[in-house]
């Protein structure tokens, strides 16, 4: 079984891959519509779903960034790269179109100042290989 250390990560936005990232993570949901009838006597739903997408990433603060982290405003329209374990030759690189939905901003005493961007899919998300 292979596994990959979370340090091999990285997002890209267009080409450009997003300085300081600390984490990110995706989820995939599927909607199924119920089609139970009156004369059912258990719940049935359609096979058929809609899937739907979204996720978010965290960065330490880099507002150098001009093609990464400063694209991502909220209500922005961008296509995202996510590649959990690298973005080698046969790596994953899940992909799609995104609007990012939330940009929030954490302060800390003693801590590194962060970025948090929330985006949501905007058609499908695609599985490929570099």
């Amino acid at each position: 079984m292979a596994s990959f250390h979370g340090s091999l990560g990285l997002v890209k936005i267009g080409a450009a891959t997003v300085a300081e990232v600390t984490s990110f993570e995706v989820s995939e949901r599927a909607a199924f519509a119920e089609d139970t009838t009156l004369a059912d006597t258990d719940v049935t739903y359609n096979t058929t779903a809609i899937n739907s997408w979204s996720g978010s990433l965290t960065c330490f603060w880099d507002d150098t960034d001009a093609a990464g982290q400063e694209t991502m405003l909220a209500g922005a329209a961008v296509t995202i790269h996510l590649h959990p374990e690298g973005a080698g030759v046969g790596d994953e690189d899940l992909t799609g179109s995104a609007l990012i939905e939330e940009v929030s901003v954490t302060v800390q005493k003693g801590a590194i100042t962060e970025r948090t961007f929330s985006f949501v899919g905007n058609g499908a998300l695609t599985y490929t290989t570099a």
